[in-house]
């Protein structure tokens, strides 16, 4: 996949809370007292930008969605009050507008809006011509050619200050997130476009408050531009996401244990050290290869076995006893459930596929 032209990049700095970028406040704007209240206790932190859920996109009507429009007033004031920039989420034309006439300082495309190219377009035309800072969230699924599609868009419109923001994937299965993180798209999304900001929204992955900091500090160790974080002064008693939202101090406490990493060093000797590991890992990975390669040419064979004995592919009592012995079997070296269950459950989908084409290709021959 080819990367897009480089982003500009100079307001980042600018904006961002010691060595990272930072956004922080609710997930929504519930009253004027709450939003002041919030406004003023992250400026007291040295918080630059803060975030309130205006229009809030639920799964399920009945659910609370926000106080609309209303709620630009209540930021309006904050701004004026404390200095902060301000920062929402935009659905469509209608929020755009309004947002423009209230000054907000940046918007953010949500997850349910970054899967519709029609959205994003709308969007990204109703932003033309504007000098606003515009972060896409990651789509609902992993698909990284839609996450790089709506950054595109807005980049065709013109939208010079862009990043994007990684607040993890939906899934059926069970999890321990509320949304897996799924790092690895956020990292081939970073290596397409170098350029381009890249915060962690780690509320949304998490779901819970008592992984923010393990999220959070994930994505700092991957080189993250920074992060937005939902804070509320009384979590407990918020509107919306009450489990996975932090009180001012709470946040304050988290920053100060993060550890922000180097890309790079120079010492000969870490370098040394580290190409010592690096060497290790590429034999490994290249026996990895060469094993699931010899592995897929055995699949391939009792396919061609079934075909001729009219069997069919999914063995369901075999493939539920495979699954559980290798995940028992990766707890006993320390590798997860979730881990362990995603590989095997990939590398089975392809030994299916390979068995259902050979079985398909002997009929089609036969016939």
């Amino acid at each position: 996949m080819n990367a897009v032209s480089p982003i500009n990049t100079p307001w980042l700095s600018q904006l961002s809370t010691s060595s990272k970028f930072l956004i922080a406040g609710p997930c929504s704007a519930e009253t004027k007292t709450q939003v002041l209240d919030i406004a003023h206790q992250l400026k007291a932190m040295e918080v630059k930008v803060m975030r309130a859920g205006i229009w809030k996109p639920r799964t399920r009507p009945g659910n609370f969605e926000g106080v609309g429009a209303i709620g630009l007033d209540w930021l309006q004031q904050a701004k004026k009050e404390t200095g902060l920039k301000t920062a929402i989420e935009v659905a469509n034309k209608t929020h755009v507008e309004l947002a423009l006439k209230a000054d907000i300082d940046i918007f953010w495309v949500g997850a349910r809006s970054a899967v519709s190219p029609f959205i994003v377009q709308e969007i990204a035309d109703a932003l033309r011509g504007t000098n606003k800072i515009v972060f896409v969230k990651n789509p609902v699924n992993p698909d990284l050619a839609l996450w790089i599609g709506a950054i595109e868009r807005f980049k065709q419109a013109n939208i010079n200050y862009l990043g994007a923001i990684h607040r993890g994937f939906s899934s059926y299965e069970k999890s321990l997130y509320r949304n897996n993180p799924e790092w690895q798209v956020a990292i081939d999304l970073k290596a397409a476009i170098p350029s381009l900001p890249l915060l962690v929204d780690p509320s949304h992955i998490a779901g819970k408050r008592n992984l923010l900091f393990d999220i959070t500090q994930t994505a700092m160790n991957l080189n993250y531009d920074g992060m937005m974080i939902e804070t509320h002064p009384t979590p407990t008693k918020a509107w919306s996401d009450a489990d996975q939202q932090i009180t001012p101090k709470q946040l304050s406490s988290l920053l100060k244990q993060l550890k922000y990493r180097v890309t790079d060093k120079d010492e000969k000797n870490f370098q040394a050290d580290l190409s010592y590991f690096r060497d290790k890992i590429d034999v490994l990975d290249q026996q990895i290869i060469n094993s699931l390669g010899k592995r897929m040419k055995v699949a391939e064979e009792a396919g061609q076995l079934k075909g001729k004995n009219n069997v069919s592919v999914l063995q369901p009592e075999r493939w539920k006893n495979v699954l559980n012995n290798l995940i028992k079997q990766g707890k006993a070296i320390d590798l997860s459930e979730e881990f362990v269950s995603k590989l095997v459950k990939a590398i089975h989908q392809e030994s299916v596929t390979r068995q259902s084409q050979i079985i398909q290709s002997d009929e089609t021959n036969s016939n």
